[in-house]
């Protein structure tokens, strides 16, 4: 099997050849169709998190290189291992890759991807920017129907993180309206999202690129170009007190500030993004706005499969999807992380 791997962090993506595993136990092996490159895997293959205030989080440790990035997975079983009960050979099938330990109490209530010993594909063990990948069980195994495969695949992250995210505005009055912060290709997913589960909420969506902000218009949502120093003020003066919810799909020092200032009383901001930075608020504001401001890590199991039955009921519309071959994965990463990529590349290690 072929694949794309750090070599060293933050120098170019090399190509490794190594032996195609054989499952054992209950793992699968699928030839991998398609896998998603996700904003994250920058900051992987950069070795770091910005923390803010010149702060970096170290993610190297633990991690043996060569390393197979990539966690947005979609193909076709092609090994079962001898306990491998409930998948067959020729499934085409999307695999969940944010798996636990399966025994601490995150695993055994069902938030696999809370885990604090995890096992996720792509980020702790070898992922998808490969030709195959192990899977352990079967039941990370989900049917897409009849979604495309390319598009099924990116689901795994940036769908499920926007499904999940957008759940945890709740109770959502009718014609409250969600702001959603950051139109790259989770952001956008998230819009998409966001107009199938809360169908009478206004949308307003923000961001510093015309061209993003021309896509969201061309869904119906309200356009609010955060370069703009007033931008909240806007949102606030266009819906009358402000937003009921916000979803931050960058995670910046200038979005959060956005968020948290087109919030009404009682709204609710989720932070998504992993960009960077640091965030400072008054204590006093958190009771006297009565606002939450919580964190959302991709999305559950359960989730996942909730979210694609969704998506398979054509409520949710599909997001540009650039395909491009395996080889392409350094180019990828280099476009993401200089803001050139409007939805979602997907690397084609078949094609």
């Amino acid at each position: 099997m072929k694949s794309q791997d750090i070599i060293e962090y933050g120098q170019p993506l090399g190509t490794t050849d190594k032996p195609t595993p054989a499952p054992q136990g209950s793992e699968v092996l699928v030839e991998i169709a398609a896998c998603g490159v996700c904003h994250s895997d920058v900051h992987l293959h950069d070795g770091y998190f910005d923390m803010g205030g010149g702060n970096k989080l170290d993610v190297r440790r633990g991690r043996k290189l060569p390393f197979t990035l990539g966690h947005e997975i979609g193909g076709t079983v092609v090994g079962l291992g001898p306990q491998a009960e409930g998948a067959a050979i020729g499934d085409k099938r999307v695999v969940y890759p944010w798996i636990g330990c399966g025994k601490c109490g995150a695993c055994e209530r069902g938030d696999e991807q809370l885990c604090g010993s995890p096992q996720q594909l792509g980020i702790q063990v070898a992922g998808g920017y490969a030709t195959h990948v192990l899977v352990p069980h079967p039941r990370y195994l989900l049917d897409y129907g009849t979604i495309d495969p390319a598009l099924a695949a990116t689901y795994m992250c940036s769908g499920l993180t926007a499904f999940s995210a957008l759940k945890q505005l709740g109770h959502a009055a009718k014609g409250d309206p969600i702001l959603i912060l950051g139109l790259g290709g989770v952001g956008m997913m998230g819009l998409q999202f966001a107009r199938a589960m809360y169908p009478d909420a206004p949308l307003f969506a923000a961001d510093i690129d015309p061209e993003k902000l021309s896509l969201a218009a061309k869904t119906g949502a309200t356009p609010i170009d955060t370069r703009e120093a007033d931008a909240a003020k806007k949102i606030i003066t266009a819906t009358g007190g402000g937003v009921f919810g916000a979803v931050d799909f960058v995670g910046c020092e200038p979005t959060y500030a956005v968020g948290n200032a087109a919030l009404r009383k009682g709204g609710r901001l989720v932070i998504v993004g992993l960009v960077g930075g640091a965030m400072s608020s008054p204590l006093p504001l958190f009771p006297m706005r009565a606002i939450s401001i919580s964190g959302s890590y991709v999305g559950s199991l359960g989730d996942a499969k909730d979210m694609l039955r969704l998506v398979q009921t054509g409520k949710v519309a599909p997001i540009p999807i650039e395909h491009r071959p395996l080889s392409a994965a350094n180019k990828s990463l280099d476009d993401l992380r200089h803001g050139k990529v409007h939805g979602r590349v997907v690397l084609m290690p078949q094609g």
